[in-house]
């Protein structure tokens, strides 16, 4: 097959996706010498409209739905996201050719008077856009009280400072590390209080189908261990019916041949919160992710 000598690679425009598009496009090179990459920004609608919550105006999807058509289009050869932003049904004629390795996947406590979230004081404000984190930070902690917060990691690490009402403010520990933040980190919450959202930590690499060196080139740098862990989350978001409206969070983690799966489903207001777990092979990740979605829907209130 013979071998493309440029790539042109799409992502939005924030500190944080260019951060991680430039590492991941170092990783491309580093895998494939000679190659000349070009990165171009794409605004989306998550980046134009910072006034409301996602699931008022789109939910899932809004970060990479003008990025995807500029790779159908062939503006773009591939396209770097968070994998939290993609949808579990990507367009026709496009596919993840590689996921590169997992950077922490938990959430990230960051308060302004160095409290942990045990810590905090009753009724304390914490700001989150997240349904999934206020859910399960709810279920923990009934005192407390959420305030909704959007844009960019440095626009909310900026309001916190800014806002005398809010005591803490909740992000993924991935994109601070990734921003060279992780010092500002409180507290790194433990994953039995607060399951991350799917994909949360990784990043995924969209290319055109049909585009097989693309395809070839970019999965040099697929991690096999982090692919299935988040085929595994994939498989029970989509299962379980969730996007940003139901409150949902798993988590995959592959030990040699084996993956264990927690995943978690909430009422919005914490009233009522159903967890469970599977295990098994590592190969059949995909299963492991529908068992558990079924598992949970059959103990779920809103199945009754």
């Amino acid at each position: 097959m013979m071998q493309i000598s440029s790539l042109i690679v799409g992502t939005r425009g924030s500190a944080l996706a260019l951060t991680q598009t430039r590492h991941t496009v170092s990783e491309i090179e580093t895998a494939v010498s000679g190659l000349a990459v070009e990165i171009r920004i794409v605004k989306t609608i998550g980046d134009r409209t910072t006034d409301a919550s996602l699931s008022s105006f789109g939910g899932q999807g809004v970060f990479v739905r003008e990025i995807e058509t500029a790779l159908l289009n062939g503006e773009i050869d591939a396209a770097v996201h968070s994998l939290k932003d993609l949808p579990v049904a990507l367009p026709v004629g496009l596919t993840i050719a590689a996921v590169s390795r997992r950077a922490d996947a938990r959430d990230a406590l960051i308060s302004k008077k160095g409290l942990s979230l045990t810590e905090l004081p009753r009724g304390a404000v914490i700001a989150t856009g997240s349904p999934r984190r206020r859910a399960q930070l709810a279920a923990f902690r009934p005192d407390l009280q959420f305030a909704d917060i959007r844009g960019n990691i440095d626009t909310r690490l900026k309001k916190l400072v800014e806002s005398p009402d809010l005591d803490a403010i909740v992000l993924a520990c991935a994109g601070l590390d990734r921003m060279g933040w992780g010092d500002r980190i409180t507290e790194r919450i433990s994953p039995d209080i607060c399951l991350p959202a799917v994909g949360q930590g990784a990043l995924a690499i969209e290319t055109r189908e049909n585009d097989k060196r693309v395809v070839a080139v970019v999965h040099r740098i697929d991690d096999p261990d982090t692919e299935r862990a988040v085929s595994a989350e994939r498989a029970f978001l989509r299962h379980a019916g969730g996007g940003c409206h139901t409150p949902l969070g798993a988590w995959a983690r592959v030990t040699g041949q084996s993956l264990t799966l927690d995943g978690m489903m909430a009422a919005p207001d914490g009233a009522w919160l159903v967890r469970d777990i599977v295990e098994g092979a590592a190969s059949d990740a995909e299963t492991l992710g529908a068992r558990l979605a079924e598992k949970i829907l059959r103990r779920s209130p809103e199945s009754a």
